[in-house]
């Protein structure tokens, strides 16, 4: 029995230490294992006191919206499901109208770009319990008239009104085609580098409509083949406009329904407009403008019943300035607005009749967000980085500038989503430690009310992992105090030597170094550290969140100064008795395969090996608005261009090299990696390359990025 017992106890105890060893697995990692639990499509009701959630049952085909109480967390009603008895169909999103009378409901929906997306819409009547088709044609960027009793949408390029009432659908523009003009809806490059698609927007009282129009004839045409699974491939052609080349004419326009009227509105030296906004007054709009420089930008006042156009705000910048949408006009038309104008992104508030400019924030340190302005209250709610630039609070202040409160306490990444009356937020938390974790706050004070959902089982989980913390601490480079993280091996000996491998993606305004839950990468780079390998990231100069100077040092210079910091990182990291200097790799993705590759041709005393995923190898290659933001035109600014491209260091490669592109790239195309591998074959220089048939900058689909990653694990553990 004694035997027994001793016997149990020792195969326990091994139990026990061979779970705690067991290894990260990169079919855990891309199967989904460590994955996270959030909160899908939250919607705050209007009353302030509801919020709306949306359920999906992939298993049964039934998706639902959920309504919640904020006081007590509990359902109170299923406003909608899909059921066949009801002819609401399977949907993957909603959107509530203006007064919640009606809710739009997107059903087949398929990708286009990064953000455009096109589907068959329907419109569900809360009351009437009816529901309408809008359109037999999969549509684009469906809007609700205030009211609920219209939907403004795209087909073909054309911008479309449809009447629920009668059921008549009214043509508004005539002349959209493909690759030429369109209307309603972005191109290709807004849409990537201003973040938005639908180009067009109701006023507050539902009698006019505010769009954009695109003509893009003389934009130069970009074609990529389909390879599919036919006998012939196939051509996506679409209008790209590379940096230096012409960019589409875009015009303002307003249709007013009273009378089917239509009317363009000259703007002055508008070369963008990147943004478009209804004043509470439903005869104003406001309109941003951009020179081609972006380092001038107009905010102008459209009277629309005249089309008179008056000067609401102007700003300039040596550099250029960030479009964003931290704009929220007040009840009189005074509004509320996010700069960097004393040299940090803070929360204005103006009053343009009295050219009363009052500063609300101020600090060395940066507004990351702006949640929204409470009338009752007079108060406004942000985010910012008050607490280190790697991590983020929630924070309120009057709209006098006073008693600002911090509603957050842990430290780590808190966002908040605020219920409509600004009586309660819904807090996401998470810190490299924390899973995310959701909780109710009371919006005056930040007290915390119910815990709403928390991922403690992932955290659970990997108790059973071989893992190594991720260390935070700062690093004095090139004069300047940088944050990195840092992962060791889990049996980590100071007497040992031990390879380096560097991640990062240094692109302007970017941060890579920050206090939050794990994503698939971080997953990754423990499993390298259970294959003995140091793994760091340095945010380098032009990255963001450390104020205006620090991030567009890099003005003209992309590739300059960022990658002389990560050769200086590797060359000091290597300093350290327990690296070994002849072992030392870095990789990133998109900007970060960019700077890898830089780095292994200018850094090749100090790099011997890199991995350059999707990378940009010559910014000639990417689009005007992102590129030009940065460096100015080709034409203006050729040296910034080919001194910082890797296209001019091949015949500097010494060490090992793996370049991996998707074929199907819109965004940073093919092109780069082919010129960069034609470069290093007649420098005759041997290297690794992968190609991913038609798929797109983020390389995924099926067991794709399982693939990948095994490709480049395979290639870190035979050449580091």
């Amino acid at each position: 029995m004694k035997n027994s017992l001793l016997l149990f106890i020792f195969l326990t105890a091994s139990t026990l230490v061979f779970t705690q060893q067991q290894k990260i697995t990169l079919e855990e990692i891309w199967g989904g294992k460590f994955s996270t639990k959030g909160l899908q499509e939250l919607r705050s009701m209007n009353d302030g006191q509801h919020y709306s959630i949306l359920n999906l049952d992939k298993a049964t085909g039934v998706s639902s919206i959920e309504k919640y109480a904020y006081e007590t967390l509990e359902s109170t009603t299923t406003i909608l499901s899909s059921s066949p008895e009801n002819g609401v169909p399977y949907f993957s999103s909603y959107t509530f109208s203006k007064d919640e009378s009606v809710i739009l409901l997107a059903t087949e929906i398929e990708k286009i770009y990064r953000h455009s997306r096109r589907g068959i819409y329907y419109v569900y009547d809360t009351s009437a319990k009816t529901i309408i088709k809008i359109s037999d044609n999969k549509i684009m960027a469906p809007q609700l008239s205030p009211d609920g009793s219209k939907v403004a949408y795209v087909f073909e390029n054309d911008l479309y009104l449809f009447d629920l009432l009668s059921g008549a659908t009214t043509r508004i523009t005539e002349d959209g085609r493909a690759n030429a003009i369109i209307n309603g809806v972005t191109d290709w490059v807004y849409e990537e580098e201003f973040g938005f698609v639908r180009a067009f927007d109701w006023n507050s009282d539902g009698t006019r409509i505010a769009f954009l129009r695109f003509d893009e004839r003389a934009v130069p045409e970009f074609s990529m083949d389909i390879y599919g699974e036919g006998l012939y491939p196939s051509q996506n052609r679409f209008k790209y406009p590379k940096a230096g080349e012409e960019n589409s004419k875009v015009t303002l326009h307003l249709y007013g329904l009273e009378n089917a009227s239509l009317k363009e509105v000259p703007l002055p030296e508008a070369y963008y407009i990147p943004r478009l906004l209804w004043k509470q007054n439903p005869d104003e709009l406001s309109v941003q403008t951009l020179n081609r420089a972006q380092n001038h930008l107009r905010m102008y006042t459209v009277e629309a019943p005249d089309g008179v156009v008056s000067l609401l705000l102007e700003e300039r910048d040596e550099a250029y300035i960030d479009i964003t949408n931290d704009l929220t006009f007040l009840e009189d038309d005074s509004f509320i607005w996010t700069s960097e104008q004393d040299g940090y992104n803070h929360i204005y508030h103006y009053k343009p009749e009295t050219s009363i400019r009052k500063q609300l924030t101020s600090g060395p340190w940066e507004v990351t967000s702006y949640y929204g302005y409470d009338p009752k209250k007079k108060a406004i709610f942000y985010q910012s980085t008050e607490n280190g630039s790697i991590n983020r609070d929630v924070y309120r202040i009057g709209i006098n500038g006073k008693n600002k409160r911090k509603l957050t306490e842990e430290v780590g990444t808190h966002s908040a989503a605020f219920s409509t009356d600004f009586s309660y937020f819904i807090n996401t938390y998470s810190s490299v430690e924390t899973p995310y974790r959701y909780t109710l706050h009371r919006a005056t004070d930040g007290l915390k009310m119910k815990d709403i959902r928390d991922n403690s089982s992932v955290a659970e989980l990997l108790k059973n992992y071989k893992t190594s913390p991720k260390e935070f601490s700062t690093i004095n480079i090139n004069g300047y105090d940088l944050n990195m993280w840092m992962i060791k091996p889990a049996d980590f000996d100071p007497g040992k030597k031990y390879p380096l491998f560097l991640f990062q993606y240094s692109g302007p305004g970017s941060q890579q170094v920050a206090n939050r839950w794990w994503g698939s990468n971080d997953y990754w780079h423990q499993m390298l550290a259970q294959e003995g390998i140091v793994v760091a990231c340095v945010d380098g100069r032009g990255t963001g969140y450390k104020g205006r100077d620090f991030k567009k040092m890099t003005y003209k210079e992309l590739g300059k100064y960022e990658v002389e910091d990560q050769i200086s990182v590797g060359k000091k990291l290597s300093e350290y008795s327990w690296i070994d200097e002849d072992r030392t790799g870095i990789w990133g993705w998109s900007y970060g395969g960019f700077m890898s590759s830089n780095c292994i041709l200018q850094g090749n005393d100090t790099f011997e090996l890199a991995i350059a995923v999707a990378p940009v190898t010559s910014w000639r290659f990417y689009d005007t608005v992102y590129t030009e933001r940065y460096m100015s035109t080709p034409q203006e600014n050729p040296n910034g261009y080919d001194d910082n491209s890797p296209l001019t260091y091949p015949s500097m490669l010494k060490g090992d090299y793996l370049l991996i592109h998707g074929s199907g790239d819109d965004n940073v195309h093919v092109q780069n990696t082919m010129r960069m591998i034609e470069e290093l074959v007649q420098a005759n220089k041997q290297f690794d390359w992968a190609i991913y048939p038609d798929k797109s900058h983020g390389i995924s689909g099926g067991n794709t990025r399982l693939q990948l990653y095994s490709k480049m694990t395979s290639f870190i553990k035979n050449k580091l």
